[in-house]
């Protein structure tokens, strides 16, 4: 069965590294290939949406890719790229968006919420009435009477 398994892990392994960049887009420099394939994981597809532009197969992707390269062998660095593509599409086009003020709330919001539920929780239990009270008219319960105190006194002697 592990062979099996890790037989399943190799192939997937392999399926992936096929995918890549067509040959026709790829620049000579190695160096500059691997950062144009860097920023392109960092990129979204306007298409796809919820892939990056290296994962992509659409047009706009494959184009997005061809404008990175020829940025790179003009000179600029990653940040140029970035923002180049954030005037022509947006902050949207980013797979992690910038700290900035539209994107402040995007950021702070898991926190908020975790406050939130902190909140809710600390509300909640304060208001919940003692599971284990000590006095039985607390719980609802009435008190007991002169044969079942002796009864209980009974059973603690024994």
């Amino acid at each position: 069965m592990k062979r099996i398994a890790a037989i399943g892990f190799a192939a997937l392994l392999l399926c992936t590294s096929a995918a890549g960049v067509p040959p026709d887009e790829q620049l000579k420099n190695p160096a500059l290939e691997a950062k144009a394939r860097e920023i392109s994981k960092e990129i979204r597809c306007l298409v796809c949406q919820n892939q990056s532009i290296a994962d992509s197969d659409a047009d706009l992707a494959k184009d997005l890719r061809k404008v990175i390269r020829e940025r790179i062998t003009a000179g600029d660095n990653e940040a140029q790229i970035k923002d180049y593509l954030v005037t022509r599409y947006g902050e949207f086009v980013l797979l992690k968006p910038r700290l900035n003020r539209q994107t402040a709330l995007l950021w702070i919001s898991p926190l908020i919420m975790v406050f939130i539920g902190i909140f809710f929780a600390g509300y909640t239990l304060r208001r919940r009435p003692a599971a284990f009270d000590n006095e039985p008219e607390a719980q609802g319960t009435p008190p007991l009477n002169a044969e079942a105190k002796r009864l209980l006194d009974g059973l603690r002697q024994d």
